[in-house]
């Protein structure tokens, strides 16, 4: 783990510099697709969040995490097959990130990041 200072304009320019950012989710998205299938079941997006111990997973209650999952794949799954596949996982990230940014806001912000978190990459 280490802690970082992040803020909105370095999400926001890691986003925009679209070679690198697609590199990453590609490499994310390969991570977590376990089965080699090509596609991210919710199993896998969850098993990750579970093995990483998050501390945003850890602070909310099963059915919240239930119910941002299903918001998630009712939004992004577009042909509603219960999985994404790396143009939908791209989307969501992008749409993630640029939330992420907009909460940051311009002000720096000191965060602890897993060893194989994306935002790593910005920092």
């Amino acid at each position: 783990m280490s802690v970082v200072f992040i803020d909105g304009p370095m999400l926001t320019k890691f986003v925009e510099d679209s070679a690198t950012f697609e590199k990453c989710i590609k490499e994310r998205f390969d991570m977590l697709d376990v089965n080699k299938d090509g596609v991210l079941s919710r199993n896998e997006l969850q098993d990750d969040v579970n093995d990483l111990s998050l501390v945003e997973s850890a602070l909310q209650s099963k059915e919240e995490v239930n119910n941002l999952y299903d918001v998630l794949f009712e939004k992004f799954d577009t042909e509603k097959k219960g999985t994404f596949d790396l143009k939908q996982f791209t989307t969501l990230m992008k749409e993630v990130m640029i939330a992420k940014a907009d909460g940051f806001g311009n002000t720096p912000v000191c965060i602890l990041l897993q060893n194989d978190s994306l935002l790593q990459k910005v920092v």
